[in-house]
């Protein structure tokens, strides 16, 4: 199957998918117990001209099935509905928040497959040595500790006790943002030549990146790290060294290729779910991301917000899974798209 036509078979599948999301999350933001337009008239001393007509603008005294409809057709039209919370269109509130989480998640896998992958194929390749059972002490801290933990110690450490990194938000105080070209602040920086900027923005995003970055990792390096010691065991490489070729080229060359492929899997699935809003790492950090822009919808009962941010998550998610299996067939022709 050609590239461009599978692209496009799974983009029309995405219909479908989005279709189910938005109708499950509907569902249940709508049937919950609590009267959101009581909440946005000011509660239990609210007017009740002003919750009826909050109810009629909101279409909340009509029935579930027609609201849904109502939905449905602002969304075929680009229209994600109003932000209740902050006043204006949910659309405008997401090209705010997603550039912030875009830059912290691209830091964080950057870090996570560099080092990942690396630590795998070295532990691997020195299997039972002490580089081994470092890598695997790491992967298993990895796993298994808190992230919100980690934040508040890497908090504790570098910014409390030992103050050489700042403790949140973007930049520091009083430093101008670069003028605004895609929102990430590295990259803008880089492009209009603010160094000022440049420095703090990275300054800024070395403890939520790491913080972020530390479970990836450890789920990289042991995915990594049990491939290898698959692949280093086939036919194939024994049959490699057997005709002298050097340890590095056929580790690095043969064995590492087709050992990345389900490294590449939980890559992408990881990325995914953090571009759709690492809460507890930007709520900690102050972090002015989606996960944030998320947990504010919820407690407000900011409902198309919330269909927003789902709907954005799951079509990050979708895409990525596309570019997953598109890489698989890059890492090893014998995978056919569509097969």
């Amino acid at each position: 199957m050609k590239l461009r036509d599978y692209i496009i078979r799974r983009l029309v599948l995405l219909i479908p998918i989005l279709i189910g999301v938005t109708l499950l999350t509907f569902t249940i933001s709508h049937v919950i117990p609590a009267d959101v337009a009581r909440h946005f008239a000011g509660g239990a001393k609210a007017n009740p001209e002003t919750i009826a007509r909050i109810r009629e603008e909101m279409h909340l005294d009509e029935p579930l099935y027609k609201q849904y409809g109502y939905y449905l057709n602002d969304l075929f039209h680009g229209d994600l509905g109003e932000c209740y919370t902050e006043r204006r269109p949910v659309t405008e509130a997401i090209k705010q928040y997603l550039p912030a989480t875009a830059e912290l998640t691209i830091i964080a896998m950057i870090l996570a497959i560099f080092i990942g992958i690396i630590t795998g194929v070295v532990s691997a390749v020195k299997r039972n040595s002490w580089i081994d059972h470092v890598t695997r002490l790491i992967a298993i801290t990895g796993v298994s500790m808190p992230i919100f933990w980690l934040a508040l110690m890497l908090q504790l450490a570098f910014a409390y006790k030992y103050p050489i990194l700042p403790l949140d938000s973007r930049l520091g105080i009083g430093v101008v943002a670069p003028n605004h070209i895609t929102g990430l602040y590295v990259f803008d920086s880089l492009v209009t030549g603010n160094f000022t900027a440049l420095k703090s923005s990275i300054y800024h995003l070395i403890l939520p990146s790491i913080t972020l970055s530390f479970a990836s990792l450890a789920i990289i390096l042991r995915i990594t790290r049990s491939s290898m010691l698959e692949i280093v065991r086939s036919d194939y490489i024994r049959t490699a060294r057997a005709k002298g070729l050097r340890e590095r080229t056929v580790i690095y060359k043969h064995a590492l290729r087709n050992a990345l492929i389900p490294t590449i899997t939980v890559a992408g699935i990881n990325f995914a779910y953090l571009l759709g809003g690492a809460v507890l790492t930007e709520t900690i950090f102050n972090w002015p991301g989606m996960g944030r822009f998320a947990v504010a919808a919820v407690n407000n009962l900011d409902f198309p917000s919330v269909m927003g941010f789902t709907l954005l998550a799951a079509i990050v998610m979708v895409t990525a899974n596309l570019i997953v299996d598109l890489l698989y067939s890059v890492l090893d022709p014998r995978v056919r798209l569509g097969d």
